[in-house]
């Protein structure tokens, strides 16, 4: 994706900074690359379940789904790409690890999410008796039948598809938010719903938990290489000014990011009590559109989140499948696009709710492990000097993140020795290990060096 600047006049004056206006269009590119329908359905549920911890949670998920995919982005644009940071722990670790945030970015969480996210917003418009999992198998084989179809030749089709549920969807953020905002302010006594699990312990811990639902973080590894492009297409070839202007599209995206999420949260506070034991923030959305629009409200959510999830879905098809075509020549693109349709088409079929609930050990396993990277991406030139800490950081925080996923997806119940550490209550257990690792890395660094 780039900026198509060509006929039109640079405003910037050198080759190390863009315009205001560019920098601007750069940073709302960036934040329509993260933000795509899936996002839409976190922050309200957060509201809801959150009630009168709201605010500390949504501290926790601002770190998590804002800050996080921000410093991702420079990350990867002061390495290179996301290969050649990853590849600092190892070449053999790259591979694995970037075709695992492709896999969970696409066919394995994002790509199933976006049909059963549209068909959760269809919902409410079946028939009462309408055969719901029937409907809901019809519905997927329809939606990833034409995903398929224009991820072939998306063209002209899906950039018009752009143009219309991008605009359309911010006109139906601002008008849902805008509703529930004058709601609040018009209520003597603001809804006094209490936390519940998980919010209703250490709230702003969950809340960065949640964040890791996004999935942005993973996505922002393969976005910053893309941004920079960008930059650099406008005019911009000075090292430097491509790592500052890539801070400044990050800061953008990120103000607008908080500014959505934390309307969001507020359409979910303001149903908190209505809508207790809510299961996804779909729901809470439509509820919130049918209460202050009636059913016009409903229809047009349902209309504008069907278009918006076909569109984020042709996207990541393409993506992924051109990913794995270019890492395995032998299996052309056509075979990876039909294969992850059809692998996405039957995973949907399980219901919104459950592939949230799988994404949780999945996203447990692969975030601490982005998290430890992205650091030390921003601290690569301290991590360079000692070389072993790539590898001793990421290994033992990948020891710790995938053994906890694996027994979080397996056997909750199961007590293991990760469990006695210092934060593993609150679902950080790899941060000791991840100090350790570069404690030990930095000593075995100094080691050969004296050895040498």
């Amino acid at each position: 994706m780039v900026l198509d600047m060509r006929d039109k006049q640079h405003t910037s004056t050198d080759s190390t900074s863009l315009g205001v206006r560019e920098s601007l269009v750069v940073g709302a590119t960036l934040f329509s690359m993260f933000f795509g329908a899936g996002n839409l359905i976190l922050p309200p549920l957060l509201g809801v379940q959150a009630g009168t911890s709201t605010i500390p949670a949504m501290v926790g998920f601002f770190l998590a789904g804002v800050g996080l995919p921000v410093l991702g982005i420079v990350a990867v644009a002061l390495a290179g790409t996301v290969r050649e940071l990853a590849d600092r722990v190892h070449p053999v670790f790259s591979r694995v690890f970037v075709a695992a945030v492709y896999l969970a970015i696409g066919p394995c969480l994002a790509i199933p999410r976006t049909s059963s996210t549209a068909f959760e917003m269809l919902t409410p418009l079946l028939p009462a008796d309408a055969p719901l999992e029937l409907v809901r198998l019809a519905f997927s084989v329809a939606f990833f039948a034409v995903a398929f179809l224009l991820a072939m030749h998306p063209g002209r089709l899906t950039r018009l598809l752009g143009r219309i549920t991008g605009p359309a969807l911010i006109l139906l953020i601002v008008a849902v938010v805008g509703a529930s905002v004058a709601s609040l302010a018009g209520m003597a006594e603001l809804p006094a719903a209490s936390a519940v699990a998980p919010y209703n312990a250490r709230p702003a811990v969950q809340g960065f938990l949640t964040g890791y639902q996004t999935m942005d973080l993973l996505a922002s590894l393969t976005f910053g290489i893309v941004i920079a492009r960008n930059i650099q297409q406008l005019g911009v070839t000075e090292p430097g000014g491509i790592t500052r202007e890539v801070c400044r599209s990050g800061v953008v995206a990120g103000v607008l990011l908080m500014a959505v999420y934390g309307g969001l949260a507020a359409v979910g506070f303001e149903q908190s009590e209505v809508l207790a034991g809510v299961g996804n923030g779909a729901a809470v959305i439509t509820a919130s559109a049918t209460a202050h629009f009636g059913w016009a409200g409903t229809l047009v959510v349902a209309a504008i989140f069907l278009l918006a999830c076909l569109n984020v879905c042709i996207g990541l098809i393409s993506c992924c499948g051109s990913y794995f075509a270019e890492e395995v020549p032998r299996v052309p693109y056509r075979a990876w696009a039909i294969g992850f349709a059809l692998f996405s088409c039957a995973l949907s079929n399980i219901g919104l709710d459950a592939i949230l609930a799988f994404s949780v050990p999945l996203l447990g396993a692969l975030y601490p492990i982005a998290i430890v990277l992205v650091v030390m991406g921003m601290l690569h030139r301290v991590c360079d000097a000692v070389p072993a800490v790539w590898r001793s950081v990421v290994g033992l925080t990948a020891v710790v993140s995938v053994a906890c996923a694996l027994r979080d997806a397996l056997a909750p119940e199961l007590w293991m020795l990760f469990d006695a550490l210092p934060l593993a209550d609150w679902g950080m257990a790899w941060v000791v290990p991840a100090l350790a690792g570069a404690l030990i890395g930095a000593v075995a660094s100094a080691m050969r060096r004296r050895t040498a």
